[in-house]
Formats: C-alpha cells, structure tokens, sequence
C-alpha cells in the first residue's frame, strides 16, 4: 500500500508510456472477455437453450369452473345485445 501511495506522490518518478501500456492492457483484456461472453451467450441462444436455470413449468392459476362461469357470462350478454338490435327489446331515447 505504501509503494501506491508513493507512486502517485507529487515528487515521484512517473512513467506515462508504462501507464498507458497497463491501461491499453487491462482495456484489450476487458474488450476480449466481453467478446468471448457474447460469443458464446450467442451461440447458446442460437443452439436453442437459456441463459441461467430453466424456467419452472407452474400449475395453471384458474380453474376451468370459473373460466365457464366467465363465458357464461358474456354470453348473456351477447344475447341481451342481440335482443336490443333485433328489436326485441323497445326504448324511447331521451336525446330525441
């Protein structure tokens, strides 16, 4: 710890061309790792499988009762909708 901090002392030796070697380094390094990370997050998508643990099939979450009860219900009311365009059904409009 105390070479770090003598290194970024005022009165220190510096070295630009060895800084910017480390930094170019570390970057192309970085720059290499997420090339590779793509590639191959690429290629296993293309291949058909998934990234992280496969997903967990759940039970349905309605029951096929309430789901009748539903249709049910909108079916009386296309029917009350039928009987009004029909004419089964007669109302005086009061805008007219």
């Amino acid at each position: 710890m105390t070479s770090l901090l003598k290194h970024f002392r005022l009165g220190s030796n510096r070295n630009p061309v060895r800084d910017w070697l480390a930094l170019l380094t570390l970057s192309i390094m970085v720059f290499a790792g997420i090339v590779v990370w793509n590639i191959w997050a690429f290629d296993t998508v293309a291949s058909g499988g998934a990234i992280g643990a496969p997903a967990v099939t759940a039970p349905p979450i309605f029951s096929r009762s309430s789901l009748d009860a539903v249709h049910a219900v909108f079916s009386s009311r296309a029917d009350e909708e039928s009987k009004y365009q029909t004419g089964a059904y007669r109302y005086a409009d009061p805008a007219q």
